[in-house]
């Protein structure tokens, strides 16, 4: 069981971050599943990106430097890390480390890094195997 229900960042631009975000997150399973409308609470627009029924990742518009930020998304296989940084390279994402094995986090730690179009440092990673669970377990 996860511990965090959901995160938001803000973004600059939400039309750029949504066209990244939704090329970006399919491949380890996220789409985008909420547009809500806050304006009449004297708020913006949020886009809810997650696995149906439940967005646990959001996207917020707000006209502030953001802070630096790491973001890492659990992913199903390392298939599904290596499709992750095709298509958020793809979605005009740059390149922060490819995939590949990190074992100084642990031996069979997998993850790619990108910097979405705020700078922020997106992640995608598998644990299989030395006792850490695959996605979802």
């Amino acid at each position: 069981m996860s511990m965090l229900d959901h995160v938001t960042i803000f973004v600059r631009d939400l039309a750029k971050s949504r066209a990244f975000y939704d090329r970006a997150l399919p491949p380890i399973g996220y789409a985008p599943l909420y547009v809500y409308d806050a304006a009449a609470e004297g708020g913006g627009k949020y886009i809810g990106y997650g696995a149906a029924p439940k967005a646990a990742f959001w996207i917020a518009e707000r006209q502030v430097q953001p802070a630096p930020t790491h973001i890492a998304f659990l992913a199903p296989s390392r298939a599904a890390v290596d499709a992750f940084y095709q298509a958020a390279l793809a979605a005009g994402g740059t390149d922060n480390g490819p995939p590949g094995l990190r074992p100084h986090y642990h031996p069979n730690y997998y993850g790619a890094f990108v910097l979405d179009p705020d700078g922020y440092n997106v992640e995608a990673v598998h644990h299989a195997g030395e006792g850490f669970p695959a996605a979802g377990d």
